[in-house]
């Protein structure tokens, strides 16, 4: 079976890639690679990769693939406010074209990396079937992506969104601007814990594995199952608050409970359910936060993760783009 992964180099996309190698599948990313390929370079001998934009991308590419797990987006909501109308161009229509292109070009199946922010700020457990409330640019571009794409379905054409929860733990392709991962970050260099004002706000996590397993579990199920439908990526006992978070990491690496207030008092705060995704795919997540804190924890101590990197935060790594090659992606038609 031959997969198509668009943003296969980035946070999620590097860990997705290699488990999709490790089941046998035949691996094709595609990718801009903006944050250099060292995320892959170690499995670019087993996989094809093509540099380019899924804005303008040849459809021959598209030719005798079988699925595609549409990652590409510029991610986060800071990052998403840089330029919102780039991030409409990428996130809703560079995505809608994928799909569009995608079942033109006979590909059986699709599924679109959406996320949970699309439910914005709202009391209760949010289901597939609530009410969206998109808060900033990033979640409003998924959720027009989500509404064009899936009445592509039919028959010949599988196409599934997968809402993620916030995802932690270690990547290849490291992000320190996710709410567990900074946490850990801030600990190991300052020993103190960044927490948002004003920490009573609910956010539901899933690990990167986790949420590249939701995938797999898409792309392997009986086309009826998933067909036309949104899932939840995530797990119930990880709603947490953030204060409650801090706490629980400080305890995952067993140090003092040190921490420092940040920024204004956060507008976004939402519980999902994922019994949906449970119950129809039999998804169950395997990771904790306790264990994804840990694990880059360990990961920045023995140096696979640099807190110096600049790439790992996502929106100032763009930044740096653009002060530093504005003429040269001017020429080129580059996105920043």
């Amino acid at each position: 079976m031959k997969i198509l992964v668009t943003g296969g180099a980035g946070y999620i996309g590097s860990v997705l890639s290699r488990i999709l190698l490790e089941k046998g599948y035949d691996l094709t990313c595609l990718d801009r690679f903006f944050f250099g390929k060292d995320s892959v370079q170690e499995i670019s001998d087993r996989i094809h990769l093509i540099k380019d934009d899924i804005r303008w991308f040849k459809p021959e590419i598209l030719k005798g693939v079988d699925a595609v797990l549409d990652l590409a987006s510029l991610s986060n909501d800071p990052t998403g406010e840089l330029e919102p109308q780039k991030t409409m161009e990428i996130n809703y229509q560079g995505r809608a074209r994928v799909a569009k292109l995608s079942k033109k070009n006979r590909v059986t199946k699709y599924v679109l990396a959406s996320t949970c922010s699309v439910y914005g700020f709202q009391e209760g457990i949010l289901t597939e079937e609530s009410d969206l409330n998109p808060l900033t640019t990033y979640a409003k571009a998924n959720m027009l992506a989500e509404r064009e794409i899936l009445p592509l379905a039919n028959k010949s054409f599988s196409a599934t969104v997968l809402r993620q929860a916030t995802v932690y733990g270690y990547s290849p392709r490291m992000r320190f601007d996710l709410a567990i991962n900074g946490m850990v970050l801030g600990f190991f260099k300052n020993s103190k814990i960044p927490i948002m004002r004003d920490g009573k706000q609910w956010r539901p996590f899933i690990h990167a594995k986790d949420t590249s397993n939701a995938f797999i579990k898409i792309l392997e199920a009986d086309p009826e199952l998933v067909n036309g439908q949104v899932f939840n990526a995530g797990n119930n006992e990880q709603n947490i608050q953030i204060f409650n978070l801090a706490k629980l990491i400080a305890e995952s690496i067993d140090l003092p409970f040190n921490y420092e207030w940040y920024g204004s008092p956060d507008k976004r705060s939402y519980r999902v359910g994922f019994s949906k995704i449970k119950e129809t795919l039999n998804f169950r997540p395997k990771y904790t936060p306790k264990e994804g804190a840990k694990e880059v924890f360990d990961a920045l101590k023995d140096g696979r993760a640099s807190g110096d990197d600049p790439r790992t935060i996502t929106v100032k790594w763009y930044k740096h783009l653009l002060r530093e090659h504005s003429k040269e992606i001017e020429i080129n038609g580059v996105i920043l």
